[in-house]
């Protein structure tokens, strides 16, 4: 083993030698090349995406999240803090991204500037700490540039920034490569102080978001390249001097070893994919659909993300399931996962950048390219911010190794990424203006998808709330026609044909909801609500009962049970719904003026 200054000065020169593509500014200092980079990852960031700054929460999410959450909305309590650890709400558990928008509203209010830029900031601190994780890894610093430039300004990763509930994405990320700095200095020096670290990062991440499951696999992966903790990886050292300055920056293991030292991240993975069922199941998310669509969209899928990479075209907030996949297509992109895979496994040896990009990009995606069904959606732009880093990789070191040391390559590859990345920072910009606002982003949604039911709906319900009604029933209309919708879109619509006055219509809206989700108690609400102004209470308070037991107790049915009860004489019983109101809200002046009256009646007083 070479002296530690001749160990560094071999390691020098074996990165010089293999970044040929990216050190045509190797005059200049490597600590000004390193903060140049900084400066161009930060300002280029905060060009495309300050924009945000004037953005609104969309009714997408936005409202359940933060806008309309009366937990998130109260800051910081006790009970918050509580409710975040033992809520399934929105069929995740993520108690750190909702303290994370708690804080957010104990400082800023319910202010949508604020939440954005926080989101901002997060992206860029997982930019600055990606250049840091692959920079350290690897001492390429060119190479990890491009692969933290593509993470930062590629239009794919919009979504995850410019969408406030998608907060989780951010944070859970913030901690993916704080893990992955920990492991790096745990790597060099094994202790268990700096093992307790990468534990605690990791535990944080999951707790922001379960897509960090994927995380123990990728640092197994990082063994093998660039770390070499474990067998020979020829493509990085190919005499004996690299590898025993290799040898002397990280400890080395067999496979078991790594595996064992692994066990205490696997056994969190194992928690909270456990937990995350478990709250996705009570939550009805899990969507039924047959194993063999779900295998055939996830096999479509992967390819469509990189497809969506390398031309970033057509992107929207929701891209709805198909019903089939064309047998053609499955087998066109089975036929290429599959011939890449072996491809980039026999590369190992000479490339295992190759392997381990290819490999980060498959593992990564696993949790969310839908072999477990959550939700309504095919696929989300969002599920790629942490599985492309696998691709950029691959990218940036198979860039160097095509240029190798002829010079003219250097300049027709410098000049065909620099206007790519142009391209890029163009189409983010304007991907990032679609989330102005709700109307924006779901007019352009139903632009470039087809039979997006969810997009239509959720548009009516952003026209409703600008008073545009019949814009509004023009979208849930369509939703329905396009045969889905659910029962949100009648519900929505009939809604929207009581506010018109047209109530007998919105009654029979509510009712064909009711058939598609009898459970549903903002339906029997609603009914309830229409049947009063039809004064058919008899029904009225009947639904209203049926959504007070299903609501686990919503303030405003005691109101209405209490006016409905009123009015057909039953005051003992309207009183005690009225004074149930007011034990959660005190100040209600609607219950206050019915009781008042209904004691009136009954010949008491307040």
């Amino acid at each position: 083993m070479f002296p530690k200054r001749e160990c560094q000065a071999t390691q020098k020169r074996r990165i010089c030698s293999q970044d040929n593509f990216f050190c045509a500014m190797g005059k200049i200092s490597e600590k000004y090349q390193v903060w140049g980079v900084y400066a161009f990852l930060l300002l280029s960031t905060l060009a495309v995406y300050a924009q945000v700054r004037n953005h609104e929460l969309v009714n997408y999410d936005d409202l359940a999240y933060v806008g309309e959450n009366e937990q998130v909305l109260n800051g910081l309590t006790r009970e918050g803090f509580v409710w975040a650890f033992t809520t399934g709400y929105e069929n995740n558990w993520h108690p750190l991204t909702w303290l994370s928008h708690m804080l957010d509203c104990e400082l800023f209010g319910l202010s949508a500037t604020a939440h954005h830029q926080i989101n901002l900031l997060f992206h860029l601190a997982n930019t600055l700490l990606l250049f840091v994780v692959f920079k350290r890894m690897t001492g390429s610093l060119w190479r990890s540039g491009f692969v933290a430039a593509a993470f930062a300004l590629h239009p794919l990763h919009t979504e995850s920034v410019a969408w406030v509930a998608e907060r989780k994405d951010v944070l859970s990320t913030f901690f993916w490569m704080l893990t992955m700095i920990a492991y790096v200095y745990y790597a060099r020096r094994p202790r268990v102080a700096r093992y307790v670290l990468v534990l605690l990062f990791f535990a944080l991440g999951l707790m922001a978001k379960p897509m960090l499951v994927t995380l123990p696999f990728v640092l197994l992966l990082s063994d093998y390249w660039p770390l070499k903790r474990f067998g020979t990886c020829r493509g990085e050292a190919r005499n004996k001097q690299a590898e025993d300055v290799q040898r002397a920056v990280y400890q080395r293991s067999t496979f078991s070893g790594l595996l064992w030292e692994k066990l205490p991240l696997f056994a969190l993975t194992v928690f909270s994919c456990v937990v995350t069922y478990i709250a996705q199941q009570s939550g009805g998310a899990v969507n039924p659909i047959r194993p063999g669509l779900r295998i055939a969209n996830a096999v479509v899928s992967y390819c469509d993300y990189i497809g969506k990479m390398l031309w970033p075209r057509g992107l929207a907030v929701l891209y709805p399931h198909p019903h089939q996949v064309q047998i053609g297509l499955l087998a066109g992109c089975a036929i290429l996962l599959v011939g890449v895979t072996i491809a980039a496994i026999l590369q190992r040896r000479h490339r295992p950048w190759l392997t381990v990009g290819w490999l980060w990009y498959l593992g990564t995606l696993v949790p969310v390219i839908g072999l477990v069904q959550v939700g309504a959606q095919a696929r989300a732009d969002r599920y790629t911010y942490v599985p492309l880093v696998g691709l950029f990789v691959v990218v940036a070191w198979g860039l160097g190794e095509l240029v190798g040391g002829r010079r003219y390559r250097k300049i027709m590859v410098g000049i065909a990424t620099g206007a790519a990345f142009c391209g890029l920072t163009v189409c983010t910009w304007l991907q990032v203006g679609y989330w102005r606002d709700s109307i924006t982003l779901l007019e352009h949604a139903v632009q470039v998808t087809p039979n997006n039911t969810i997009a239509h709906t959720n548009l009516g319900v952003a026209w409703k709330a600008r008073g545009e009604i019949n814009k509004a029933i023009k979208h849930y209309r369509k939703a329905l026609e396009l045969g889905g919708g659910g029962f949100r879109a009648y519900n929505n619509l009939a809604a929207a044909l009581r506010k018109q006055g047209k109530i007998d219509e919105a009654i029979e809206q509510y009712q064909k909801a009711l058939q598609l989700k009898p459970d549903s108690w903002q339906v029997h609400y609603n009914l309830a609500l229409a049947l009063t102004d039809k004064g058919r209470l008899d029904s009225a308070i009947e639904h209203c009962r049926k959504a007070l037991k299903l609501s686990g107790g919503f303030a405003q049915c005691h109101y209405l049970l209490g006016q409905a009860l009123r009015k057909k004489g039953k005051i003992d019983e309207a009183i005690k719904h009225y004074e149930a109101l007011l034990r959660v809200k005190p100040g209600h002046a609607g219950a206050i003026k019915g009781l008042e009256a209904a004691r009136a009646r009954q010949g008491g007083k307040k």
